[in-house]
């Protein structure tokens, strides 16, 4: 299936039902399809043809999104672009996927200024809801296609999402129609979905909040689209609405659990509460199953592997006599059935029960590869399987425990921090002699990224400097939480940092 497919099927069974909906107004079905076409039409009047790549840099918008189902329609691939990346990364994602066209807000017109002129391929910039030189306005642009369009793409290639890589650089990981179906096969057979289902996103639609649309469009389900987290208008939402599933990442259920009004407020229409994108308290998770409801809901994956690795649907939370299965709290649930999960050792072979390797996955929901980069595609699937650079083992009872991340990578309130690039960052200011950068864990942010320095001789630092320096250059979410100062760094007798050993001295 193509991705507007999805929103074709809702259609076909309800065109009047409610589609999209944002600040009280919704689109109906009909009314997202046709503009759809439009956007596809005028993509088409704008050269865009089959296989090409279109950009959208937006917060949580519903024009935004439906621009999704326009350049599908078109035949060409969908390239979200992350509004949190700093300028230099989101101009090297776009000059790796070699995109033509990008649909912006106005709101990013700083960032676009900054880096169109080192994109000579992006022909074409198209802002949502402002007036900017250079760039076609909205209704300008949907005025280019008379008609509606609905290419057949080229191949199966639906999205290409960039994610960093341990050397900091970004990877674009390209993802099918396959892939996409599989998530949502995977989504649809695993987690309680009746009727057509209320989904309230609060979660960027570039990332997991996003993919979890289309289960829910193939249902004819409502999409209830927030621009930006607020805690109170997610709980009233929740109400308002009668919302059954949602997403957040397990730093936006603690502010939901410390929320004043929480125990008040009506959540009874909820039948699935997905968390996922970051390792979550085993007590804050049995603490949102009492004071939320029974309805929480795991899901682990990654983008080389949406979602859907593993999961733990509500009723897994619990032992049969009705109480809290504390024991698999911490697990990341079961894996799926559309998936084969194994535990690989460093030379290839597979380890049985409860021991520990590198987690390693097959099937359609594996991408079909980085863009342009044979030699990181062939590393990750060595051996005929997936690599996901997690190290875990699985229980007797097939739950699946994740111990480590093999490329330090830290989660951090839902984002991927690679230390490596944290690390160069921190070492271009002149006071920095070394440094090491872990993940510790967190009760916020499920982790926070922690830098560990060794100063030149007689050089000073003072920690809120280091972390606006970093910030400037890489972003708020990669800057260190936490900053210690040490007279020197523990080392392996080859001279490499021993992170192990500062983790041990820090926890």
């Amino acid at each position: 299936m193509r991705l507007v497919d999805y929103l074709d099927k809702g259609a076909s069974l309800d065109g009047d039902a409610p589609c999209l909906t944002t600040d009280g107004q919704s689109r109906s079905y009909a009314e997202v399809r046709e503009l759809s076409l439009r956007v596809a039409a005028s993509l088409a009047a704008r050269g865009v043809c089959p296989g090409d790549r279109v950009a959208i840099l937006s917060a949580n918008d519903p024009t935004a999104f439906t621009c999704v189902f326009g350049i599908s329609r078109a035949g060409a691939v969908w390239c979200p672009i992350n509004p949190r990346n700093e300028a230099a990364e989101n101009r090297e994602l776009l000059d790796l996927f070699g995109c033509t066209v990008l649909i912006f807000a106005d709101q990013f017109t700083p960032l676009v200024t900054r880096i169109r002129d080192d994109l000579p391929g992006l022909t074409t910039l198209v802002c949502l809801d402002g007036t900017v030189d250079g760039a076609l306005g909205w209704d300008d642009f949907l005025a280019l296609g008379t008609e509606g369009v609905d290419e057949p793409a080229l191949d199966d290639l639906a999205m290409i999402v960039g994610t960093g890589g341990t050397t900091g650089r970004p990877k674009g990981v390209e993802l099918t129609g396959t892939n996409i179906e599989t998530m949502t096969a995977i989504t649809l057979m695993s987690y309680p979905f009746d009727g057509r289902p209320v989904y309230l996103a609060l979660a960027p639609l570039t990332h997991a909040a996003g993919v979890l649309c289309f289960p829910v469009l193939a249902l004819g389900g409502e999409i209830v689209v927030m621009r930006s987290p607020d805690i109170d208008a997610f709980l009233t939402l929740v109400r308002r609405h009668r919302v059954t599933h949602t997403f957040l990442p397990p730093t936006l259920i603690y502010l939901v659990l410390a929320n004043e009004g929480l125990d008040e407020e009506d959540l009874s229409s909820l039948r699935c509460f997905w968390y996922g994108a970051a390792p979550m308290s085993a007590a804050r998770l049995a603490e949102a199953l009492v004071r939320i409801g029974p309805v929480m809901a795991q899901l682990f994956g990654q983008t080389e592997a949406p979602m859907m690795i593993s999961t733990m649907a509500p009723r897994d939370h619990f032992r049969p006599d009705g109480s809290i299965a504390t024991e698999r709290l911490s697990s990341a649930g079961r894996p799926t059935p559309l998936v084969t999960v194994a535990i690989m050792g460093e030379d290839g072979s597979l380890k049985p029960r409860r021991q520990t390797g590198e987690i390693v996955v097959r099937g359609s929901l594996v991408m079909r590869g980085y863009h342009r980069d044979p030699a990181a595609t062939a590393a990750a699937s060595a051996h005929g399987w997936h690599h996901t650079g997690d190290i875990g083992y699985l229980d007797e009872d097939n739950f699946l425990f994740i111990v480590d991340r093999a490329k330090d990578m830290v989660i951090t309130g839902g984002f991927n921090v690679y230390s490596t690039e944290v690390e160069q960052t921190i070492m271009q200011h002149p006071a920095v002699q070394d440094c090491a950068v872990v993940g510790l864990p967190d009760d916020k942010w499920g982790e926070r990224v922690t830098a560990v320095l060794q100063l030149r001789a007689g050089a000073t630092v003072e920690p809120e400097e280091l972390r606006s320096f970093v910030k400037q250059r890489i972003g708020g979410v990669k800057a260190p939480k936490q900053i210690e100062i040490w007279p020197d760094l523990p080392r392996s007798k080859v001279g490499k940092v021993l992170k192990t050993d500062i983790k041990t001295r820090l926890t």
